[in-house]
């Protein structure tokens, strides 16, 4: 059973199996392999090469790799001793810490957010990731920060102009273009620091 927590005001508002991933438990920033194989079992925790950005791989601990609702990659900072969690992916069906989930619109993010914000430009390997500077999604408070990469509809009439949001650009919250495509939360992960690089 996986150590997460439900909240009932969620409940309300989620499908009944969404749960909330919190950053503790096994998803604490000392958290291990180890610690991983302890709380989901052995059969269900895997590590290796996973693909990253820009075509390369990365090594990652897979927690149920077979099932696609359930998946859950984890990353180290110190990779040799698969430990010093670096961030964890949240699973389309559940909801990262602060409420947000995947399918969210940007409205929505950003009245969880409590402000507006920015994120890139679309259509490139690092499009739709959003840039919290203010807010309640760029504050650490919980010791985490959640990541939200949100990605715009595939069918789009062919005369609109989407120029102001494609590219290396910094597209802010308000853009009208965002509503007009149903740009939504595609992807969500959680992220810890580096905190052994602050001590050397």
């Amino acid at each position: 059973m996986r150590h997460l927590l439900l909240l009932p005001a969620l409940l309300l508002a989620t499908p009944a199996f969404a749960e909330q991933l919190t950053c503790d438990g096994p998803f604490s920033a000392d958290s291990s392999e180890a610690r991983l194989v302890e709380a989901f079992g052995q059969e269900n925790v895997v590590t290796g090469e996973v693909p990253g950005p820009e075509g390369s791989t990365v090594l990652a601990t897979t927690i149920f790799p077979n099932d696609e609702a359930k998946r859950i990659e984890v990353g180290w900072w110190d990779e040799d001793g698969l430990s010093q969690l670096a961030y964890f992916t949240v699973p389309s069906g559940d909801v990262a810490p602060h409420g947000v989930k995947t399918g969210m619109t940007v409205a929505e993010v950003e009245a969880l957010n409590g402000a507006p914000f920015e994120m890139q430009g679309f259509w490139w390997d690092y499009g739709g990731y959003a840039n919290f500077t203010g807010g309640k999604l760029g504050s650490a408070d919980e010791g985490c920060i959640v990541s939200v990469r949100f990605a715009p509809k595939d069918d789009y009439p062919s005369d609109l102009d989407v120029n102001a949001i494609a590219g290396e650009v910094q597209v802010p919250s308000s853009e009208p273009l965002l509503a007009q495509l149903d740009v939504r939360v595609q992807s969500l992960s959680v992220s810890y620091p580096d905190f052994s690089a602050s001590e050397d």
